[in-house]
């Protein structure tokens, strides 16, 4: 579902995806050349620490404000992310102290520019495979196609195509969403994003050894639940709740990257007409320093629920003939549509344009399947076309990536230093609980 027509948008929109295809690039090739640090204070400084030795006989730890920096560089550049230890500290006393480290938020701040990274990898590569594909109407919740699932490197585990896990192997299951040829809604599609987004964070090798076949289950969310899934399953561990993002929004903008939400209707059901655009499921992919500051002036998405409110309000107003039309006069600012809108009704669009010109709007980048990665604006103004009858609230969704998910990641990389890929799953303390 592109939108048609050249429109003043397009050149901004093309700048940013050239962007980050380019930083998809060179990530990629960094982390192919890259060999992974072995040891506490290897992983320490891979994350960005610089560890420097001091006369004081205490350490001085500056962890910084990182979750609100662009990237590490920047975090660095303006001096986050620096510990002093005591220079007449031995071996035992510098090992000691240094895993405390992994439990300084500047540290999990660290690792979300990875995590980024990895969720910028992947739903790229999910936006950019043309056989990924949503439609209301396939067999089962998940279609494998003529295929099957087998034939992709799936196994059912529950009827009507509502529970599958890898079958042979996690990352070559999951390459069937990267090249493959297989159909689910957006709700399958956000699982999908965050799993890949763990098998990019690891790299392939790693991903395989780390983790059991249920516990990358997809289906249903209620089918979640029932299993082994780290998502939302038996192995997920300690979740975040915060679902109007009023803490992460404090945190800064790192702190939302890879995280899952969803966009859901006020309104009760029977004011849908199209069933099928009811919510829409996301991974968010990045957010610009102006939405985050935006998000943290308004404490979170209230303020924006109550602004979607006013969009919808405005809509209403503007009554006409069309598909697609709001996205059209929106979106792609369509100049021939805009033009044919009545005099009385342009300044109600000059206010739907100042609204949806909000940094929120524009620099609050989701990945929604099958629309891949847009800023939030693209679908508030897409939704007034499919249910004009109710706005729509944002909301972030149950997630461990800074606790669990955390956790795991370090833990399984301290372990590659003891033991190669193939062994990290009979020495890794969470698979089997």
């Amino acid at each position: 579902m592109q939108p048609a027509g050249d429109t003043r948008r397009r050149p901004a929109l093309a700048a940013l995806g050239a962007l980050l295809c380019t930083a998809l690039a060179a990530t990629v090739s960094t982390a192919a050349s890259a060999a992974p640090a072995c040891g506490t204070q290897a992983l320490l400084e891979e994350l960005g620490w610089r560890i420097e030795p001091t006369m004081l006989a205490t350490p001085v730890v500056h962890g910084g404000p990182v979750c609100e920096r662009a990237d590490l560089a920047q975090a660095q550049s303006a001096g986050d992310l620096r510990v002093q230890l005591p220079r007449h500290w031995d071996a035992a006393q510098r090992a000691a102290f240094l895993p405390r480290l992994f439990d300084d938020p500047a540290t999990v701040c660290a690792y979300a520019f990875k995590l980024g990274q990895a969720t910028r990898r992947a739903t790229t590569r999910l936006q950019d495979n043309p056989g990924y594909r949503f439609s209301a109407v396939q067999l089962g919740w998940i279609g494998f196609g003529v295929r099957g699932a087998s034939a992709q490197g799936w196994q059912r585990f529950r009827s009507f195509g509502r529970g599958y896990q890898p079958a042979a192997g996690n990352s070559d299951a999951l390459q069937s969403f990267y090249s493959g040829k297989v159909r689910s809604e957006c709700g399958v599609g956000r699982q999908v994003a965050q799993l890949t987004t763990q098998r990019e964070l690891y790299g392939d090798a790693a991903f395989d050894a780390a983790f059991t076949p249920g516990e990358l289950s997809i289906g249903t969310f209620l089918t979640l639940h029932q299993t082994d899934s780290i998502l939302l399953g038996r192995h997920a561990g300690t979740f975040l709740a915060d679902g109007k993002a009023r803490q992460t929004a404090q945190r800064g903008r790192q702190a939302f990257v890879g995280a899952p939400g969803f966009i859901e209707h006020v309104f009760d059901r029977s004011y849908l007409d199209d069933i099928n655009n009811q919510a829409e499921n996301f991974v968010v992919v990045d957010v610009s320093d102006a939405a985050a500051r935006a998000l943290r002036q308004h404490q979170g998405f209230a303020h924006y629920d109550a602004r979607n409110r006013r969009i919808w309000s405005l809509a209403r107003r503007m009554p006409g003939p069309g598909p697609r039309r709001f996205e059209r006069l929106l979106v792609e600012r369509d100049r021939a549509l805009r033009a044919q809108v009545p005099a009385q009704q342009q300044p109600l669009l000059k206010e739907l344009d100042q609204l949806l010109d909000d940094p929120f709007y524009q620099g609050f980048l989701i990945y929604v399947h099958p629309h891949g990665i847009r800023p939030v604006g693209y679908h508030i103004a897409r939704l007034l076309d499919r249910n004009p009858r109710t706005p729509y609230a944002f909301e972030l969704g149950l997630h461990n990536l800074h606790t669990t998910l955390y956790r795991r990641w370090i833990d399984t990389r301290l372990g590659q230093c003891d033991a190669p890929p193939a062994a990290i799953r009979q020495h890794n303390p969470y698979v089997g609980r």
